[in-house]
């Protein structure tokens, strides 16, 4: 019996209780790994563990008799149907899994080698003017709760002609856990601690600024001028916890912090929203997030609704008069609940505030540069046009390991988008917009 991810949660999957079946979909595990005899799977890759949905009729957890070879592949395996009714775990499982022969798309594209590209556009330089729209490099995330040492930023981002990135620390760290496999909320703050790690978490990013000699954007007028032969940085928060639904620590953070870019959400609902990965508690935005934005706009900070849900992005595409950005995505071909990917409506939505799409370096999704370029960034500007699409690496925050993990390889990546687009589209992919 073969089963379809839309079988799930309907009768056709409790009637396959204890019946062989097949089924086709992404492995993840919690630890990088390239063999496993138990780990989740899902309809499409992710990039995390954090990415598995809150949904336990979107999961099946596999359990094999022996490790079987994982990759960064869809899998179609047979084994045996299990339908559990504890509510604490996963309601479906596949007992002694097996795989079964099969070389998917993307398997292939995995194979493909980057030396295919033409010499003269591997040569092509970035004119040392790139934008990272969401990065995490230096090692800023550990840094700022304390732990591991900075990691160099500045030579990488000469290498790659990168001339700014926008360096996020992350705002519901202290109260964000892997619990049942996934990244999620552990617990509920405690009143003003998000606030208070702030307060060392900004200084964290300062510092490591300071220490690597990168300048801080503050203006726009200092983004155009920013160059790879001395590179800067946008201060960024991957959340907006630590304002705790107070208004007027977002005018102290721009003031004392710089704070030009700022992410709605993270892993936690918070005051200002909802997030892809959790059931909606708020219907999309608040009333307080609508205020943050509206002050965003007249202060001059960037507002990011990444991990927000089409429902969020539409209500913030309303309240909005500047451009969004949804700085770390990818598109997905369906309309599929519990996932970080997005769909063309949610895509065309951001567009049509002028604002731009970050197309991240998933190996799931596009195991090599080329299919980076291919698969990430040629697909969206399909959906949404040349003007709104940009960089968003992600860098040293992916647990899964990154197809671009340093910045010295971003003209591999120019050179891929060179085979698609002219030289002046490329500029605009990879910091132009």
């Amino acid at each position: 019996m073969r089963l379809s991810w839309h079988d799930l949660g309907k009768p056709r999957a409790d009637r396959a209780d204890g019946k062989p079946v097949e089924i086709t979909g992404f492995p993840l595990t919690l630890l990088p790994t390239g063999r496993s005899d138990r780990f989740l799977m899902m309809a499409e890759p992710g990039c995390c563990q954090g990415c598995v949905p809150n949904n336990p009729q979107a999961v099946v957890e596999v359990l094999a008799d022996q490790p079987l070879e994982l990759g960064k592949r869809a899998l179609r395996l047979s084994g045996t149907w299990r339908v559990s009714s504890d509510g604490d775990g996963w309601r479906y499982q596949l007992h002694g899994a097996s795989v079964k022969p099969g070389m998917t798309r993307r398997a292939l594209m995995a194979a493909s080698p980057l030396f295919c590209l033409p010499v003269p556009a591997m040569a092509q330089a970035t004119d040392g003017m790139a934008v990272d729209i969401h990065s995490h490099a230096g090692n800023i995330i550990q840094m700022s709760i304390g732990r591991g040492q900075a990691l160099g930023i500045t030579e990488p981002m000469r290498q790659g002609g990168v001339s700014a990135i926008c360096l996020a620390v992350v705002a519901d760290s202290p109260v964000i856990t892997s619990s049942g496999g996934r990244l999620r909320p552990g617990r509920d703050p405690r009143p003003g601690e998000l606030y208070s790690f702030s307060q060392t978490s900004f200084p964290a990013l300062h510092k490591l600024a300071r220490d690597q000699g990168l300048p801080i954007v503050r203006t726009a007028a200092e983004l155009r001028a920013a160059r790879s032969s001395r590179p800067s940085v946008i201060v960024s928060s991957e959340g907006a916890d630590f304002l705790e639904g107070r208004i007027e620590r977002l005018d102290e953070a721009w003031q004392r912090w710089a704070l030009r870019h700022l992410q709605l959400t993270h892993y936690r609902p918070n005051e200002l929203g909802d997030i892809q990965t959790e059931p909606s508690v708020h219907d999309g935005l608040t009333a307080f997030g609508a205020e943050v934005i509206r002050r965003c706009n007249q202060m001059g900070i960037v507002v990011d609704v990444a991990h927000g849900p089409y429902e969020l992005v539409r209500k913030a595409a309303s309240v909005t008069t500047r451009p969004l950005v949804l700085s770390h995505t990818s598109l997905s071909d369906r309309q599929s609940p519990w996932t970080r990917q997005i769909t063309s409506s949610h895509a065309r939505a951001i567009a049509a505030t002028g604002g731009v799409i970050g197309i991240w370096p998933i190996p799931a999704f596009s195991p090599n540069i080329v299919s980076y370029a291919m698969d990430g960034f040629a697909r969206m500007v399909d959906v949404v046009g040349i003007d709104h699409v940009g960089l968003g690496t992600d860098q040293m925050g992916l647990p899964g390991g990154s197809t671009m993990p340093g910045y010295a390889d971003l003209p591999q990546l120019a050179a891929a988008l060179r085979t698609r687009f002219n030289a002046e589209e490329t500029a605009k992919l990879l910091g132009g917009n």
